[in-house]
C-alpha cells in the first residue's frame, strides 16, 4: 500500500499554471497519470494508494480542469493542445523516462504523446480507452465547424451568462446526473477541485469551453500510423459497461474494434473488467491488480535487467 506521502503540484505555464498531486518518494520511478475529459486528477485518488509503492505518481488536472489555470480567451482545447500540456510538466519536472496512465481522453493524450515522445515512455496503461480515437473522414469538416460556431456563440456571452452558481448539494445532482455511474464518493472526490467557492454558493472550476467539439481531428489511418510510433508496452483495461457505449458521437464506435485489433496485432495486453467508465475510481480494486502487475513487470523488472546487464 502507498504511504500517504501526498503533495499538491504546481508547474507555470505562460497563461497560469498546471496544478495536480504527487504521491510517493521524489526518487522513485515516475508515473503520470491523465484523467479523463471533465474530471480532474481526483480521479486517481483510490487507485493510485493500491498499486505499487516504489513509484512516484504524479496526477496532473489538465488544463481547464480541476484547479489549473483555464486557457486565455480565444484558445482552443484540443488533444494536441493537452498533449503540449503534459510535455511542459515533464520539461519542468525533468522527467526522461516514466510511465504514463491515461484514463478515457487522458488515454488518448496519453497514447499521442507516447507516439511523438517514444523515447520518454517505457509503459503505457490506458484506462477504458482504445487509444487515439479516429473520425470518420466524412465526419471531420461537420464536427471542425461545429467547435468553431460553439467557441464563437460562447465569446459573445456575458460572464454572468457563463458561470452558474449552485449550492453544494445542486452541484452534486448536476455532476451525478451527467454521469449517473459515479458512485456518491467519487463525485465528492472530484468535486474537491471540480469547484470553487463564490459569493452566494459554488462554480465549477472547469473551462465550460472543454465541452466544446475538439477541432483537431484525424482519421482511423492517421491514427494507427501515430500508434504505429509507441514503443512502450501498452496495457489496456476495458470495462464491459463503458467507454463505448458512452460515446458523445456513436459514429465513432465503428472505430474501436479495428484500434483493439492493432493493439493485439502489436502483442499488447488487453484486459476486460466488470464495471463502468469510472471503475479505476468507484471500484479500484478490480483494476489495480492488473497495473500493479503490469508495472512491476514492464517496469521494474526491465529496470532490474538492465541494471544487471551493465
Amino acid at each position: 500500500m502507498m504511504a500517504a506521502e501526498v503533495s499538491e503540484l504546481c508547474v507555470p505555464v505562460p497563461w497560469g499554471e498546471i496544478r495536480g498531486r504527487v504521491w510517493g518518494p521524489e526518487h522513485a520511478r515516475p508515473v503520470l497519470c491523465l484523467h479523463g475529459w471533465a474530471d480532474n486528477c481526483g480521479t486517481f485518488n483510490t487507485l493510485i494508494p493500491l498499486l505499487p509503492k516504489e513509484f512516484r505518481y504524479i496526477a496532473v488536472d489538465l488544463v481547464g480542469h480541476g484547479l489549473s489555470s483555464h486557457r486565455p480567451p480565444g484558445d482552443f482545447y484540443s488533444l494536441l493542445e493537452y498533449v503540449t500540456d503534459v510535455l511542459r510538466v515533464t520539461d519542468a519536472l525533468q522527467l526522461r523516462k516514466f510511465s504514463v496512465i491515461g484514463h478515457s481522453m487522458g488515454g488518448d493524450a496519453a497514447g499521442m504523446f507516447s507516439a511523438l515522445y517514444p523515447e520518454m515512455v517505457d509503459a503505457l496503461v490506458l484506462l477504458d480507452n482504445y487509444g487515439i480515437l479516429p473520425t470518420d473522414s466524412k465526419e471531420i469538416c461537420k464536427v471542425v465547424s461545429q467547435g468553431m460556431d460553439q467557441t464563437l456563440q460562447f465569446e459573445k456571452k456575458t460572464e454572468e451568462e457563463k458561470w452558474r452558481v449552485y449550492t453544494y448539494e445542486k452541484a452534486v445532482e448536476r455532476l451525478q446526473a451527467a454521469n449517473p455511474t459515479l458512485s456518491e464518493r467519487s463525485v465528492h472526490i472530484l468535486l474537491e477541485r471540480g469547484l470553487v467557492q463564490v459569493e452566494g454558493g459554488f462554480v465549477f472550476s472547469r473551462d465550460l469551453r472543454v465541452n466544446f467539439k475538439n477541432i483537431v481531428r484525424i482519421s482511423l489511418e492517421q491514427s494507427l500510423e501515430i500508434q504505429s510510433r509507441i514503443q512502450a508496452s501498452v496495457l489496456a483495461v476495458l470495462t464491459d459497461k463503458g467507454f463505448d457505449k458512452i460515446l458523445s458521437e456513436p459514429a465513432q464506435r465503428k472505430f474501436t474494434s479495428a484500434l483493439l485489433e492493432d493493439l493485439k496485432n502489436r502483442n499488447h495486453t488487453i484486459v476486460r473488467v466488470p464495471g463502468d467508465h469510472h471503475v479505476h475510481l468507484n471500484n479500484p480494486e478490480v483494476i489495480a491488480p492488473f497495473v500493479s502487475d503490469f508495472l512491476r513487470t514492464k517496469v521494474l523488472s526491465q529496470s532490474i535487467n538492465r541494471q544487471h546487464k551493465l
